[in-house]
């Protein structure tokens, strides 16, 4: 990467953009339903998107990260989900999405966060302390695919519930 790389809080005149950046990074992943843009909106609008960070190169936003609050069914307080995390295609496999869980990590990690949880690919996450949980998922979610990382070293038990945003689906048209 040759320009530097810039990490910072969303403002309000890049929500556009995360969501053009957001749908280009999902439209070749194959296991997506392209919901991706609508659940970072359905997050925003319903104030429970914690931690919205952008990625830029040049001055061009090419990645985001966003953070919400889970609710886990032992009560366990503080903990969020990392995701959607989008890289436009045109500058993955150049550190940007890495850079971006490592600061957006870090930064709910310094709020008070106990622990983060995600659902994603099981060769990407690892290399971030993310780990497969025992007696904690999501269910209808394969256990290889949910991924947790305790600040605490304590991993609640039960059921996590992501944020009813992550329904959102596409805006009829019409």
């Amino acid at each position: 990467m040759t320009a530097k790389l810039l990490i910072r809080d969303e403002t309000e005149s890049d929500i556009p953009v995360i969501g053009s950046v957001t749908a280009a990074a999902f439209t070749p992943v194959e296991i997506s339903n392209q919901t991706e843009p609508y659940i970072i909106e359905a997050l925003r609008s319903a104030g429970a998107l914690t931690l919205s960070l952008v990625a830029e190169v040049g001055g061009e936003i090419v990645g985001h990260i966003a953070f919400s609050p889970v609710r886990l069914s032992d009560g366990a307080p503080g903990w969020f989900g990392l995701g959607p995390v989008s890289v436009l295609p045109t500058h993955q496999r150049k550190g940007i999405g890495g850079a971006l869980i490592r600061e957006g990590l870090s930064r709910i990690r310094e709020r008070g966060a106990r622990g983060c949880c995600l659902v994603g690919h099981p060769q990407y996450y690892r290399r971030f302390g993310f780990e497969n949980a025992t007696g904690l998922g999501i269910p209808g979610v394969p256990d290889e695919v949910f991924f947790v990382l305790p600040f605490d070293g304590h991993v609640p038990r039960g059921v996590v519930a992501f944020h009813e945003a992550f329904g959102a689906t596409a805006p009829e048209s019409g």
